[in-house]
């Protein structure tokens, strides 16, 4: 309809997408990791650290005090985080390709969905505390306690607005960032399973319904059914 006309990447997608339309593909589990923010950081005896959290897996013992042969040093790994969801991270293997989980190790004893709003939230209060050297454990603690009491909503309602009261609004909208985003909006990567396929699977005994394929979508077609 434009013969001659100089038009961008972006003008000429948009004017694709019009006349032929597009197929949503929802993106793959290593699509997702691949969009995350990333760091690079070196695979230790204990796992790896990132913000002042210990991740580990037993995956990655063969790469333990190893170079990745990859980045500017040769030296530290690509990892990949989620900021809504700290229970665990993803080491990018750069000797036989792939991505392995590693999980927070205090994933058990603070199972609460957090992200690294309500984490830094509780060193903060912690460092106001005095303790500037808290240790991992003791900011995972404060860290539930938080959402634990910002959950409940304050006993009474005080007269006067207060240094406390001022404290406890901020640890209630920490909360509630908290809640908010502990549901991914998009399908995260599964955790690996240890059970066998064939016990996800059904039964024999269940019927199966027929499989019916989708049609490609093609595009010149349905562009000479418009004509």
């Amino acid at each position: 309809m434009m013969p001659g006309k100089a038009l961008s990447p972006n003008e000429k997608y948009a004017a694709l997408v019009a006349a032929a339309g597009h197929v949503p593909v929802a993106l793959s589990p290593e699509e997702y990791i691949e969009l995350l923010p990333r760091c690079r950081r070196r695979i230790n005896s204990y796992g790896i650290r990132l913000g002042h959290r210990t991740y580990d897996r037993a995956e990655l013992a063969p790469f333990r005090r190893q170079p990745s042969g990859a980045g500017q040093d040769g030296r530290s790994w690509e990892a990949h985080y989620d900021p809504y969801d700290i229970s665990r991270v993803w080491v990018h293997n750069h000797r036989d390709g792939g991505w392995i989980t590693a999980i927070w190790r205090h994933l058990r004893t603070a199972p609460t969905p957090m992200g690294e709003l309500a984490w830094d939230h509780a060193r903060r209060i912690l460092a106001q505390r005095g303790t500037d050297l808290a240790t991992e454990d003791e900011i995972a603690e404060a860290a539930v306690a938080l959402l634990d009491r910002a959950a409940d909503g304050p006993a009474d309602k005080p007269a006067k607005p207060s240094r406390t009261s001022r404290r406890d609004g901020r640890d209630r909208k920490v909360a509630a960032r908290t809640r908010a985003t502990a549901e991914p909006s998009w399908p995260r990567p599964d955790e690996p399973t240890d059970e066998p396929a064939a016990e996800l699977l059904e039964t024999d005994e269940d019927e199966l319904a027929d499989v019916i394929p989708l049609e490609i979508f093609d595009a010149r077609k349905e562009a000479e059914r418009w004509w």
